[in-house]
């Protein structure tokens, strides 16, 4: 079967088997379908092998050569979980504000180094924002460009020692990651070298 006709839809729970233009078969449970747009959505099982995961494949039928539908689901399905409303709005607004601080930072200069030690520390300890060109931490701690341990400020205390010891790591693990990448590009270039 191709993509379905007029009227055709797949149930919601049934499970079906798909085989792309491309000769991949694709097999799961839908999910959902939408017959405007011809996509289909299948809830398949997990390619990392944790069992309390899913995949979740979105497929455009348009680019399906056949679809088998391996057991239809007649009965109705159970109730839809409910949605904490509150619980997305808070998550969504927080989203918000992390973008617009990440704007903030760009367009006041910010270095890449600092940006990205911002990023580091805001993992940590999400009360973390900008003031003009300074990171200020739990509104304690203020660290300024170049942004190193030697440049955050604040009252002595376990504030100041553990964002010190973040900003630390920080520039241990990115020395690290540079180091590694450089060993890696002289072994390409050794590699290429003694391939010519």
């Amino acid at each position: 079967m191709a993509a379905p006709g007029p009227g055709e839809y797949f149930s919601v729970g049934s499970h079906v088997s798909c085989l792309t233009c491309l000769g991949q078969r694709l097999q799961g449970e839908v999910v959902a379908f939408d017959y405007q747009s011809k996509m289909l959505t299948l809830k398949c099982a997990p390619s990392s092998g944790k069992p309390n995961l899913n995949d979740v494949i979105l497929i455009n039928l348009a680019y399906v050569s056949e679809v088998d539908i391996i057991n239809d689901r007649t009965e109705t399905l159970p109730p839809l979980a409910s949605l904490n409303v509150s619980k997305l709005a808070n998550r969504a607004r927080s989203e918000k504000e992390d973008k617009l601080s990440q704007a903030y930072a760009i367009s006041a200069g910010v270095s890449a180094e600092g940006q990205l030690l911002f990023q580091t520390i805001h993992k940590t300890i999400k009360d973390c924002k900008w003031q003009e060109k300074n990171i200020l931490v739990m509104d304690d701690v203020v660290i300024s460009p170049p942004y190193q341990a030697d440049n955050c400020k604040g009252k002595e205390g376990s504030a100041l020692s553990h964002v010190r010891k973040i900003v630390e790591k920080h520039f241990r693990d990115v020395e690290r990651q540079k180091s590694m990448q450089r060993s890696q590009a002289q072994q390409t270039q050794k590699d290429t070298t003694l391939s010519s």
